[in-house]
C-alpha cells in the first residue's frame, strides 16, 4: 500500500514529504496505523548520514507507537483496535544463538532495522516511523496497555528506544537497592536512565556539564547532582559508583566518569558519538573496572521493561511536536533544547496534501 512519510534525499538536505510502498498483510503480520513517533538522536545521526552508511531516501522513526488496523490470519497476540508498538527492530534471523536467547540485537545474520535496514520482503531497504502506517511481523510488535486518552501515547513513544536502551543495562547489571548508580547526561536516554534506576531502588547520582539541569534532575528521581567540570565535586566522589550509565552521543571525557567507580565497578556506554573516545588505561587497571557497551535491548525484555512501566506509570517526558517542524526539531536538539525528547504527532502528516 503507498503511505506517506517524511524522508531525507540526502545528508545535506532538509527532511521532505516522500511516498512510499508498505507490503501486504501476511499470515504473521500486524498492520498499525502510527500515531506517535519519537525523535531519537540515531534519527539525525542517520539523516545526515554520521555513521557513514545511510542508504537514501531515508525514513527515520523507530520509536512507533500506534493503532492495529488488521492482523494476519495466524496472528494470535494482537486484535484490531489493540495499540502497539514498534521499536529498533523489525526482524532478525531467530536461529542463532543471541536470538534463540532472545538478544535479536546482537543477531548474528545482523537483525533487520526498523529503518535504513535490509527490507526482506520488498527488497530495498527499510523505512521507519516518520510515517502513516507500518506493517510489521508479530513477533517484532509490542504490547501497550490500553490508554485513558490516546494522546498519552506521545509519552510512551520512546520507551521502545531511550526507554530500552538504558533499562537493559541497568537490569543486566542488577542496579537496585544497595547500588550507587552515576548517569552521564540529562538528556532522551539520560532523563529515562534516572526514572529507571531510581525506581529500581538505587542512589542515584547525576553527573552533567549544566548547572541548571539540578533541579530537573532531582525532579526526576536523581538524589545527587555533580557537575563534571567542577573537579573538586568529581575528586570528592572518587570511588564511590558501582556503576556509571552513559548516554552522551558527543565527544566527552569518558576518564572522569571512569574515576568515580570502585573496584570492579562498570562503566557502560549507550551514547554513540560520532568520534573515537579515548580512555586512559591506568583508569581500567588501577583499580580493575569494567568498560562496557550496550544495544537496545531484545524483544521480551522490551516487553518487560513497558509492562514495567505501565504498572509504575512511567514515561519520557516529550514535547510533541507536528512533523513539518523536524528539521527545527533537529537544530534544538543538537543544543540540547528540549525536555526531554521530541515526539511527532503523525496525524501532521495525514492532515498535508500527498507527495
Amino acid at each position: 500500500m503507498t503511505t506517506r512519510a517524511w524522508a531525507a534525499r540526502a545528508a545535506d538536505r532538509p527532511l521532505a514529504p516522500f511516498s512510499l510502498t508498505r507490503r501486504d498483510l501476511g499470515p504473521t503480520d500486524v498492520a498499525l496505523d502510527i500515531l506517535y513517533c519519537g525523535v531519537c538522536h540515531s534519527d539525525l545521526h542517520q539523516a545526515r548520514d554520521e555513521w557513514k552508511n545511510t542508504v537514501y531516501p531515508c525514513v527515520p522513526g523507530h520509536e512507533i507507537v500506534g493503532r492495529v488496523t488488521a492482523v494476519g490470519a495466524e496472528v494470535s497476540r494482537f486484535a484490531a483496535g489493540d495499540h502497539a508498538a514498534v521499536g529498533c527492530m523489525v526482524d532478525s534471523c531467530r536461529t542463532c544463538a543471541s536470538c534463540e536467547r532472545g538478544e535479536e540485537q546482537y543477531c548474528e545474520a545482523t537483525p533487520v532495522m526498523t529503518y535504513n535496514g535490509e527490507d526482506r520482503h520488498l527488497g530495498g531497504t527499510t523505512f521507519g516511523g516518520y510515517s502513516e502506517r507500518v506493517v510489521v511481523d508479530e513477533a517484532f510488535a509490542l504490547r501497550l496497555a490500553a490508554p485513558s486518552d490516546p494522546k498519552e501515547l506521545a509519552a510512551v513513544a520512546p520507551l521502545v528506544c531511550a526507554g530500552i536502551t538504558t533499562w537493559a543495562p541497568l537490569k543486566r547489571h542488577d542496579v537496585g537497592p544497595g547500588t550507587k548508580v552515576g548517569v552521564v547526561g540529562l538528556g532522551g536516554l539520560g532523563h529515562m536512565a534516572v526514572k529507571f534506576a531510581s525506581a529500581l531502588g538505587a542512589h542515584v547520582v547525576v553527573l552533567t556539564t549544566s548547572p541548571g539541569k539540578a533541579d530537573a534532575a532531582r525532579a526526576l528521581g536523581a538524589h545527587e547532582v555533580v557537575v563534571s567540570t567542577d573537579a573538586a565535586a568529581m575528586e570528592e566522589r572518587a570511588g564511590t559508583l558501582d556503576f556509571v550509565l552513559d548516554t552522551v552521543s558527543a565527544r566527552h571525557d569518558v576518564n572522569a566518569g571512569l574515576n568515580l567507580l570502585r573496584l570492579d565497578g562498570t562503566y557502560c556506554l549507550v551514547g554513540a558519538p560520532e568520534d573515537p573516545l579515548p580512555v586512559e588505561a591506568f583508569q581500567l587497571i588501577n583499580p580493575r573496572r569494567r568498560f562496557v557497551g550496550s544495544l537496545i535491548g531484545g524483544v521480551a525484555e522490551t516487553q518487560e521493561m513497558l509492562d514495567f512501566c505501565a504498572e509504575r506509570g512511567i514515561t519520557a517526558d516529550v514535547e510533541v511536536i507536528p512533523i513539518q517542524e523536524i528539521e527545527a526539531a533537529y537544530a534544538r536538539m543538537l543544543k540540547g533544547d528540549v525536555r526531554y525528547r521530541f515526539v511527532i504527532d503523525l496525524a501532521s502528516l495525514r492532515e498535508e496534501a500527498p507527495a
